[in-house]
């Protein structure tokens, strides 16, 4: 097979994983026009069309799926196999890439890293803030940061983290006006600011917890947001009720910027964890950051 066959098979794998000629182009470095030039040139030669294009969406065609799922594991191999070269090096070396919320990058992602990278200057690393369940396999991501409990079963976990907590908060000047809520059915009379869920398109439905007995609550309010640092500033200026990690809001509640409400309903839960698929093969560099990452800490029994 020539060098041309393999960039168009490439390129067709960029389109077909990414759903969009803009972010395969953008992936791989060229021009839009160029890349569908080059879909359709690989289009001609095997005489089947691969992808279907319309105005909002790009997918395979059956014979693009047939091709994605018989081509793109291969591809998968080669560069698995060329990460593993890495461990012949005297030091760690390699990409990993690693999608999470921004909660988790910011408290444990982040000092985790500022440790290990001046250590491994090979090592490079590339964080996505994402509130959604991605699918790590399919958009090629080494690992995932989830709570443990909504973690698959083909999954390999790796807690990185203490038991959490979640908080509802409001500002004084909220609460001025209106009566602090004494169960989380009071929470339909208050403004509450909404976290979007990009996975569904739904809001996140917040989670209750006495006595063994589960709660979920559909909150409504004037703002909705798609990730927890504009909650919390908009909780400070009075727009309404946050539901928040307790750490994230321990200061504010700590100086009096943030009134705490239903901390008897916001029981602790299981943590962070580093996810990715059991049947990978851990280069050295992944193995580095997981033992950097690891949490070390006593658990419930």
């Amino acid at each position: 097979m020539s060098r041309t066959n393999v960039n168009d098979l490439l390129a067709f794998l960029a389109v077909a994983r990414e759903g969009s000629f803009t972010r395969a182009a953008a992936k791989l470095g060229i021009s839009q026009s160029a890349l569908s030039h080059t879909i359709r040139g690989l289009e001609v030669r095997l005489g089947v069309r691969l992808l279907t294009r319309t105005t909002r969406s790009v997918a395979p065609t059956d014979a693009g799926e047939r091709l994605l799922r018989t081509v793109g594991p291969r591809f998968d191999e080669i560069d698995a196999e060329l990460a593993a070269l890495s461990d012949l090096r005297d030091k760690p070396a390699g990409n990993i890439r690693i999608t999470t919320g921004e909660h988790a990058a910011d408290t444990i992602l982040w000092p985790a890293l500022v440790r290990l990278l001046p250590e491994y200057p090979d090592i490079r690393v590339e964080l996505a803030i994402d509130y959604g369940l991605t699918d790590i396999v399919t958009q090629r991501y080494d690992a995932g940061v989830r709570f443990g409990e909504s973690l698959d079963k083909d999954m390999v976990a790796v807690r990185i983290g203490p038991d959490m907590r979640m908080a509802v908060v409001g500002a004084p000047r909220y609460f001025a006006t209106r009566l602090l809520p004494k169960t989380p059915q009071d929470l339909t009379a208050h403004d509450c600011l909404n976290l979007r869920l990009p996975t569904y398109g739904g809001l996140y439905a917040w989670e209750f917890e006495q006595a063994g007995r589960a709660l979920k609550v559909r909150v409504d309010g004037r703002l909705v947001f798609n990730s927890v640092t504009p909650i919390l500033k908009a909780a400070v200026a009075g727009f309404g009720l946050a539901y928040l990690p307790e750490d994230l809001v321990a200061t504010q509640v700590g100086d009096g910027t943030l009134v705490r409400s239903l901390a008897d309903w916001c029981q602790p839960f299981s943590g962070y964890h580093l996810y990715y698929p059991s049947r990978r093969q851990p280069t050295s560099a992944f193995a580095v950051l997981v033992d950097a990452l690891r949490y070390r800490g006593s658990t419930p029994s």
